[in-house]
């Protein structure tokens, strides 16, 4: 059970792993990391949001935990897990921030010991950067985090997830299966990046930077994108995505038919809808 004198260790420490590391210890916990470069080790330090920090894997480092959050691409959520799990203590309660659960929490789950915990949790935030300089757990007030959870999971374990959830400073906590965490997040999160990558290099002009207003430059904000997580993200997902895709496809040829038509009313009732919808989004600041 997560409690006041509970010890974190953050595995990944990039944008979301080092955001963790400072909500955390903002809050007066103990927290340790394991990342891939001693530079994020020396900046995490310098900047006071971590106690102790390691590029290799440490069994000291991994003792002291209670709780191992995972911020890694999946593939190596899943990898590390598997190699590393025999230095965990007993009763660690394990959790992660990937952006899909089917097929990587029931994998971890049929192979991790009797005497541990994975609860899997997503974090709904982020920014169009990465890396540990740019972390910062204000991105956290206004999000949404979710948490995962399998019928292997304890009562305890759900809620100290939504005590994270709590203590990290997210504005709401949610609970969703993993297929159905796997089918939003392919609509709210998946398909809005193939979008703003659709707008950024379906028109070849180079200076579009020169003619374009607030509207453009917002919808394409996500458009700056990690290639090797969202590359990963996207086929991991592909069922739900590809849906997503077919669905919002499916929208743009309705609204072209309407324009092409000149179907004025019809157009009007897709507008209003959509109005009424967003204001929903607003009322929640």
């Amino acid at each position: 059970m997560i409690n006041r004198n509970s010890c974190f260790l953050i595995v990944g420490l990039g944008l979301i792993g080092g955001s963790y590391a400072r909500a955390l210890h903002k809050k007066g916990y103990r927290v340790l990391a394991i990342t891939k470069y001693q530079s994020s080790i020396d900046y995490a330090k310098n900047e006071g949001f971590i106690d102790e920090g390691s590029t290799i894997v440490d069994e000291n480092l991994i003792k002291q935990a209670d709780v191992i959050i995972f911020c890694l691409y999946p593939s190596l959520e899943v990898e590390w897990l598997r190699n590393y799990q025999h230095l965990f203590k007993p009763g660690t309660l394990l959790s992660d921030v990937a952006g899909v659960k089917g097929g990587i929490i029931d994998e971890i789950q049929s192979f991790l010991r009797a005497d541990v915990e994975m609860i899997a949790c997503h974090p709904m935030a982020g920014k169009e950067v990465y890396g540990v300089e740019n972390s910062d757990d204000a991105i956290f007030r206004d999000a949404n985090f979710i948490v995962v959870p399998t019928e292997k999971n304890t009562r305890e374990a759900i809620d100290d997830a939504y005590h994270l959830g709590e203590i990290l400073g997210f504005n709401k906590v949610s609970q969703l299966t993993i297929k159905q965490h796997d089918e939003i997040i392919g609509f709210v999160s998946q398909l809005t990046h193939v979008i703003a990558v659709s707008l950024m290099t379906c028109n070849e002009d180079e200076n579009l930077q020169n003619y374009t207003g607030d509207s453009f430059r917002d919808l394409t904000r996500i458009a700056r994108i990690n290639e090797n997580m969202w590359s990963e993200l996207f086929i991991d997902n592909k069922g739900p995505l590809i849906e997503q895709i077919d669905a919002f496809m499916n929208q743009m040829s309705c609204l072209r038919s309407m324009i092409e038509n000149e179907d004025v009313d019809e157009l009007k009732k897709v507008f209003i809808k959509s109005t009424k919808r967003r204001a929903l989004f607003d009322k929640r600041k």
